[in-house]
């Protein structure tokens, strides 16, 4: 009998294949499925490439697979694709891509089919046990009752869990005969819920214009960019879209570039569609996301909303891709395997030949430029949804002004007059903390991270300083180290700070610090959202957590108290990041039919980029960038790849990248670099930066897919960590 050879990606830094012996035992495994195999002193789990009759591994250097663990393919076929694809593209070992796409507890060995799937449906004294009863002083049931009562046919742990309903309650309720706790045997027909909760808005006729437009393209892949300015009505865009999705039978995938985003997404879509939505994202426990993953492959979930590798997320029956604020740095994975979920997200509705939707109020250059090339479609949204009117911008001269706490008179005296008509303040600070560096008042001393190149930021309660770099904390110092003093002053102003010198100020008004901070515990960030949402006057301090996305109808005076860092940034993207960040945190003022007002605070009032953007909008700043770019082949005009080193000792780094940069030959790749990175030390790690350039994408891909094998080959590739990121969007 002729032995065949399996040929398998495996979860390994190696950019190869691994060749087993198929035991005559072992059914011919499908491209795709999952194979247990030997790998050293272990075992892994491989994804199925294909077989052959021959290999070219000598037979006595060969091992047997173990078990074959799939009789189907893990990963449907256009999945399958888009993994081939990216790690083409990105230039990373097959099995890594592979395993970022499947759910932990299945590269852990785990069925893909759930064997039984378990749910919480009510009784029939449930159906008719009255609210106001025995039940009355405990809300938490009250809650489950009600939405349990929404789905007769039962819901999922985790979907319920989604909702802020936990085990303990339901156990509560199942002892008294309310609901019951049943085993499902899995889906083996299409199954589609398309009715609607509430009614649609109405629409304007941009949002009517590029809802007809989406649904015109049912059934086959076009990429569409839907630029639309801060409180347009995207998201209605994206609902009655996806609508007409689920009225075909079909599934809509939704990127949200971050977990805060997530609850207040998946309300909105509760709030309207009966269909089953299954969430995914880092919040979640690995049950809950094998559980949700499980309920879009079989076709259960209408629709699935997640974060970044939600994009690997298979579908039954794909109908609509969108990803939602597609700008966001968020969707580019910046470790390991450094895919960008926007672009994988285009790839994908290519091969599952379906629309995909981007959407943002500043969109990518790079979206921006594929749409002026014509390989995207262009939808406008220039009105405010509601008839509400777009903020004003102002400018606060700081030079020559008396400050408190970060804070000018001016500013202080428009955030007593918001309060003062009963409306809501946003106040935005990109910096966690009480203050970013600790300094002795006498001497100048200033504290500094043993690990990194960088100051360690003061926080209070706990006291400590914490590097947000390397994540080292420390207890702050009594005395001054260099001259014994023990006057140690915060300097500068974080979040913490901020929140304390507006207590003080206004005493009698609710305030809500949002940063990373703040929400740490589970539920905590729908928690302040619902008491932002609940109170009328109110301050709301934080961080770019609040900037993305979020509807805070009472918030009509948005200030930013200190944006000048971000104009004079080492990285060519510096200037498009700032202004997404200007115009995004503006975005949130004013929403629902009251004049919003927008307060930025500057000493460099004269800055082009300030005057460009407040008079003349995000786009016309694009443009003008844009033609920057090209002038210098710049991306997206030009192409790159960052080739990343790092070692315990500077020289290392530096002695890998001059090699490397000795073996490009000719002009088809330009060489920046090497240099130290912009913060050399992080983590104990001295890291070097050698930046790759191409005018054209093919360029420079073949000249990185000639090259990485004899990088590989260097004796000095085995004395640093170095990585590869194609397309970078930070050069850090």
């Amino acid at each position: 009998m002729t032995r065949r050879y399996l040929h398998l990606a495996l979860p390994s830094p190696l950019r190869q294949t691994f060749d087993y012996v198929l035991p005559a035992r072992m059914a011919l495994p499908p491209d795709g499925a999952r194979v247990r195999v030997p790998f050293g002193r272990q075992e892994q789990i491989g994804i199925c490439l294909g077989s052959s009759e021959t290999t070219s591994i000598p037979e006595d250097k060969l091992r047997a697979a173990t078990e074959c663990l799939d009789e189907e393919p893990a990963l449907p076929p256009a999945l399958f694709r888009l993994c081939l694809w990216a790690a083409e593209y990105y230039q990373h070992p097959l099995g890594e891509v592979f395993d970022t796409a499947l759910p932990v507890l299945l590269r852990q060995g785990e069925p893909v089919p759930a064997q039984g799937e378990l749910r919480w449906r009510m009784t029939r004294l449930g159906e008719l046990f009255p609210l106001d009863g025995p039940i009355r002083r405990a809300p938490r049931q009250i809650e489950a009752l009600l939405k349990l009562r929404e789905f007769p046919e039962g819901m999922i742990p985790p979907l319920l869990a989604s909702l802020g309903i936990e085990r303990p309650t339901l156990l509560a309720m199942e002892k008294k005969g309310l609901v019951e706790c049943i085993t499902l045997t899995p889906p083996t027909h299409e199954t589609h819920v398309q009715g609607l909760r509430e009614p649609p808005l109405p629409l304007n006729p941009a949002q009517a214009l590029a809802v007809d437009a989406v649904n015109a393209r049912a059934g086959q892949f076009h990429p569409f960019l839907l630029f639309g300015i801060t409180g347009s009505g995207k998201t209605e865009v994206y609902l009655q879209a996806i609508a007409a999705v689920l009225a075909r039978g079909d599934q809509a995938l939704v990127l949200v570039p971050e977990i805060g985003l997530a609850p207040q997404t998946v309300a909105r879509f509760r709030a309207r569609f009966q269909a089953e939505i299954a969430v995914l994202h880092s919040g979640r426990n690995e049950r809950e996301r094998l559980d949700a993953w499980r309920a879009a492959r079989s076709g259960r979930a209408g629709i699935v909303i997640g974060t970044r590798s939600a994009v690997f997320t298979p579908l039954a029956r794909p109908g609509l891709i969108i990803v939602d604020e597609e700008h966001d740095l968020s969707f580019k994975q910046q470790e390991g395997f450094r895919y960008h979920a926007r672009d994988l997200a285009v790839r994908r509705a290519q091969l599952e030949n379906v629309p995909v939707l981007l959407g943002s109020a500043t969109p990518a250059l790079e979206s921006l430029h594929n749409a002026r090339e014509g390989r995207y479609e262009l939808l406008e949204l220039n009105i405010r949804a509601a008839n509400a009117t777009l903020p004003l911008f102002k400018l606060i001269d700081l030079r020559h002004q008396a400050m408190k706490e970060g804070f000018s008179e001016p500013l202080l005296q428009a955030i007593r007059a918001t309060l003062a008509k009963g409306e809501q303040v946003l106040v935005f600070i990109n910096r966690r903390g009480f203050a970013p560096v600790l300094m002795c008042h006498d001497c100048g001393w200033q504290a500094q991270c043993k690990r990194c190149d960088a100051r360690p930021t003061v926080h209070r309660n706990p006291a400590r300083l914490h590097c947000h770099h390397c994540g080292g904390e420390t207890r702050p110092p009594v005395q001054c180290p260099s001259c014994g003093s023990t006057d140690l002053r915060g300097v500068g102003l974080g979040t913490e700070r901020a929140e304390d010198f507006l207590q003080r100020a206004f005493p009698k008004v609710p305030l809500f610090r949002v940063d990373r901070d703040s929400t740490r515990r589970k539920e905590a960030l729908n928690q302040l959202y619902h008491d932002i949402h609940a109170a009328e006057a109110g301050i709301l301090v934080g961080t770019q957590m609040l900037a993305k996305g979020h509807h805070f109808p009472r918030v009509t005076l948005v200030a930013l108290l200190d944006i000048d860092g971000g104009l004079f940034g080492a990285d060519f993207r510096s200037a498009e990041h700032i202004a997404q960040l200007i115009i995004q945190v503006a975005g949130r003022a004013g929403r629902v039919g009251r004049q919003g007002l927008v307060l930025l605070q500057t000493r460099q009032p004269e800055h082009p980029l300030l005057r460009e953007l407040i008079a003349n909008g995000y786009a016309a700043f694009a443009e003008r960038v844009l033609d920057e770019r090209r002038a210098l082949d710049l991306p997206p005009c030009g192409y790159l790849a960052l080739l990343r080193a790092e070692a315990p000792d500077a020289e290392r780094p530096m002695a890998f990248l001059n090699a490397v940069a000795a073996l490009v030959e000719g002009d088809a790749l330009q060489l920046w670099g090497p240099v130290p990175a912009p913060m050399e030390k992080r983590a104990g790690r001295f890291r070097a930066h050698l930046l790759l350039q191409g005018r054209r994408r093919p360029t420079l891909h073949a000249g990185l897919a000639a090259l990485l094998p004899r990088i590989e080959a260097l004796p000095e590739a085995r004395r640093v960590r170095w990585s590869l990121d194609v397309d970078p969007q930070q050069i850090t």
